[in-house]
């Protein structure tokens, strides 16, 4: 039955659903296309059923329906099975399934998009084909570009309500389709939100706080914010308010997107847990959570195995760990490999004690490929090949900017190293640079 259905009916539907229209189409258009839609529901129907009086009786599996006609594994099928195990029969699958081939998706497509959405396939058909109707005809969209709005979670959205006037706000608040499905990727929620009572309050909040469509789209929490209850919103805002970071600073989005993920309490918590691991103020504390929100979100697990590692791996006191951390508590972000990778090159290449590293934490928050390797490298072929003899204090050869570095240490010297520049370029990308590149 499921065989015959996969080989029959499927490709026969595919055919019959597609209903081409215009990019912007005309309203007897659109009342055509849903017309049509409709009456091809009720004979795909019809026609699914007669198929299988006329075949076997065997009783309808759901497991099975969804490895055999959607392509999900058998771990996914088992899994999905359970949301739709009210399933009866495949009927309305069929019809569903037929419409979504009439777009063009593929039986490879069929299990992303209901391994994600199971209960997609119990909509109703005559509801999904009005609603690709209205996407093509109200929209715009073109098929593949339906396609691409279901493979990324619109599904969701499409069984339950019309999206097309959420997509009508959406596309030009974001300035592309494209930039839609980005978000949508991360935060369904966006094609079933209230427009009017969620989405608005909540961009006329953030823009107020002075954040643009730019600083929303970049943070995936602001973006997930705009589908949060307003009132909840509001209470984030306040709480970041009181936390003392100005709206003016760049830092305020983070600190917005961390308070909308942490209930005041846990917050609370975070804070008192800070001050009595480093032996701060509260007040110390807040200071350090202003100048880096991002802290509030690590965990106290987290906290207390970096510090260990920390004082083992640098072998000084706890006390003068929690002090470098207050000087820069980021670098409780970086993984343990991260941190020993930088400090083993810092000692038995560069030549530094480690007393210089625990007294200069800023040191670590460099990316060790990037920048430490590279700028270490070109003061070193500097000083092999005799064209650099004063000593360069390390923590003024990272901190520097770029222009500072070349001024300093690259363009004085290029008649002397032409080569060093493009080799300094090449080692900030991975490759390895000495002076056998230079040509001396």
């Amino acid at each position: 039955m499921l065989h015959l259905r996969e080989h029959l009916f499927l490709p026969l539907l595919r055919a019959a659903t597609h209903f081409p229209t215009s990019a912007v189409s005309r309203p007897s258009a659109s009342a055509a296309s849903s017309s049509s839609s409709l009456h091809l529901s009720r004979l795909l129907l019809s026609t699914a059923a007669a198929a299988r009086s006329a075949a076997t009786a065997t009783p309808f599996s759901v497991e099975d329906y969804l490895a055999a006609a959607c392509g999900l594994t058998g771990a996914q099928a088992l899994k999905a099975s359970k949301k739709i195990s009210h399933l009866k029969s495949a009927s309305n699958p069929d019809a569903v399934l037929a419409l979504l081939s009439g777009v063009g998706l593929s039986r490879a497509d069929f299990a992303v998009v209901v391994a994600s959405h199971p209960l997609f396939l119990c909509a109703r058909a005559h509801n999904i084909a009005r609603r690709i109707a209205s996407l093509r005809d109200r929209v715009g969209l073109s098929d593949p570009q339906i396609c691409s709005l279901l493979l990324a979670g619109g599904a969701r959205g499409l069984r339950t309500c019309d999206i097309a006037s959420r997509l009508e706000f959406w596309i030009p608040f974001f300035g592309s389709f494209e930039m839609l499905l980005k978000i949508l990727k991360s935060n369904n929620a966006i094609v079933t939100a209230d427009i009017e009572k969620v989405i608005k309050p909540n961009v006329a909040l953030f823009q107020e706080c002075g954040l643009t469509v730019r600083d929303i789209v970049k943070m995936a929490h602001l973006s997930r914010m705009l589908t949060t209850n307003p009132k909840r919103v509001e209470t984030s805002v306040q709480r970041a308010d009181e936390l003392g970071v100005p709206r003016s600073s760049n830092l305020f989005k983070y600190m917005l997107a961390i308070t909308c993920c942490l209930s005041e309490d846990k917050a609370t918590a975070r804070m008192r847990f800070w001050s009595s691991t480093l032996s701060c103020s509260r007040d110390d504390i807040r200071d350090i959570v202003c100048k880096n929100p991002a802290i509030l979100g690590y965990s106290e697990e987290n906290i207390r195995s970096k510090i260990e590692f920390l004082t083992s791996t640098l072998g000084c006191s706890k006390e003068k760990i929690c002090a470098a951390v207050c000087k820069k508590p980021n670098i409780l972000g970086f993984s343990d490999e991260n941190l020993r990778r930088k400090i083993n090159f810092m000692t038995t290449e560069v030549g530094l004690e480690l007393e210089y590293i625990v007294e200069r934490p800023l040191l670590l928050t460099y990316s060790l490929e990037k920048r430490i390797v590279p700028r270490h490298s070109v003061t070193k072929i500097l000083q092999t090949v005799g064209l650099m003899k004063e000593f360069v204090g390390f923590c003024n050869l990272l901190t520097c900017s770029d222009e500072d570095f070349h001024a300093r240490y690259i363009d004085p010297y290029k008649h002397a190293a032409p080569a060093l520049a493009e080799c300094y370029a090449k080692s900030c990308l991975g490759e390895k640079l000495n002076e056998v590149h230079l040509g001396m």
